[in-house]
């Protein structure tokens, strides 16, 4: 028998699952992670913030006029946005050539000595928890599709995903893009005011800036928000004093 919710019972919504956009939801956070995209974006932004707010505060440190920390700044961004651009596609690059290069041997040894790669599946299978007989007849009948034997063989036995290689400009265009978006938070106070609220608007924002990269991270992690936050913003602050410090302690006038 049903029973009627009294006045102090809550009224709980069921909860409806969607097993697909669960799914899709969970393929696409493991692609991001598994192509380094999350990290390319971290550290292209987080680079940007705080290559730029340590520049800016060192030149206000040694008092610079404020035409030439707005000139550095704007210098430091196109250095450093073309310079991750660069770096990103050389290493995406010749991670997917090299990752080409071992797919070509796999291939040619699934080829040469399918009883090698065949025992190689049995076993890690094994080590997966499926019984000997089982993981044995599942390993023998993946030859029947060439295409599929090879990739669950490059996947299984050799840790190498043909689908995860990456695009090498995909990088370079993300990693320019978003070490200009961090570069920049510091640097727009300069075009608006100088001096002293020219340094508090650059750190403040900064320190905006940092707390939200810090806090999505954390999240997206399944850690509480507030503690990646925080570490971020300590970072950026750590960071920004000690350029301050030693711009001030040198005290040259950059006019």
């Amino acid at each position: 028998m049903s029973q009627e919710p009294g006045p102090f019972t809550p009224r709980i919504a069921p909860r409806v699952t969607d097993n697909e956009r669960d799914a899709a939801e969970l393929r696409g956070r493991v692609e991001t992670v598994s192509k380094g995209g999350a990290r390319a974006a971290v550290l292209g932004v987080n680079d940007g913030l705080v290559t730029n707010v340590c520049l800016i505060l060192a030149l206000a440190g040694a008092s610079a006029s404020a035409s030439a920390v707005r000139t550095a700044g704007f210098a430091s961004l196109i250095a450093g946005a073309f310079s991750m651009a660069a770096g990103e596609w050389v290493s995406v690059r010749s991670q997917v050539e090299l990752y080409h290069g071992i797919l070509g041997e796999i291939r040619a040894l699934v080829q040469r000595n399918p009883r090698l790669v065949l025992g190689e599946l049995t076993s890690k299978l094994t080590d997966a928890g499926f019984a000997h007989d089982t993981a044995q007849r599942a390993a023998a009948e993946l030859p029947l599709d060439e295409a599929k034997f090879l990739d669950f063989s490059a996947r299984t036995v050799f840790g190498v995903n043909p689908d995860d290689l990456g695009s090498p400009m995909t990088a370079a265009l993300g990693s320019l893009g978003l070490f200009t978006a961090g570069a920049l938070v510091p640097l727009v106070p300069w075009f608006i005011t100088e001096g002293l609220a020219a340094t508090v608007a650059s750190l403040a924002a900064t320190g905006v800036a940092g707390l939200l990269v810090g806090g999505w991270v954390s999240g997206s992690a399944g850690r509480p928000v507030a503690m990646g936050a925080l570490r971020q913003l300590l970072i950026v602050v750590a960071a920004a004093a000690v350029t301050y410090a030693i711009g001030a302690l040198f005290g040259t006038a950059v006019a």
